[in-house]
């Protein structure tokens, strides 16, 4: 994995479930979409902001399916005058944010088993009160050590 710009030491800081996390996801979807029109053949609210009552970093995660992340050239120029910045670039996965990291972009290939993993446990978690509360004590629990990346 790269980390465009190196290790970044950042405090952990759980919140209480917001809201407006998604109108927020829904503001910065359609960004995507509009910088990349028909690429971006999946934009979803993913993470821990995406399930309703469970509290969370206050970072909007989504996941942009396209038909070859590995071809950076041709989505990655169109995200950046949309505000989104590379950050993460391993096999089968870039992140890009923007740069108040309030908003992270993975991106994937579509039908890929990264797309598929997230999409199930964003959903498993949504459905299920017992394994999302567990979940919320465990990220509130993590929060709390001290470690920074």
């Amino acid at each position: 994995m790269e980390l465009i710009g190196g290790v970044e030491k950042r405090g952990i800081k759980v919140v209480p479930a917001n809201p407006d996390w998604p109108q927020r996801f829904a503001v910065e979807r359609a960004k995507i979409v509009a910088a990349l029109q028909a690429k971006a053949l999946r934009v979803d609210h993913v993470g821990s902001t995406s399930i309703p009552g469970l509290a969370a970093k206050p970072i909007i995660d989504i996941q942009l399916s396209v038909k070859d992340v590995d071809d950076e050239a041709d989505y990655l120029p169109a995200l950046v005058p949309a505000g989104y910045h590379l950050r993460v670039r391993e096999p089968g996965h870039r992140m890009v944010r923007t740069a108040d990291r309030g908003v992270h972009v993975h991106c994937c290939n579509t039908g890929s088993d990264w797309e598929r993993r997230h999409l199930l446990f964003r959903d498993w978690l949504r459905c299920d009160q017992a394994d999302r509360a567990a979940y919320g004590e465990l990220k509130i629990e993590l929060a709390k050590r001290d470690c920074r990346t």
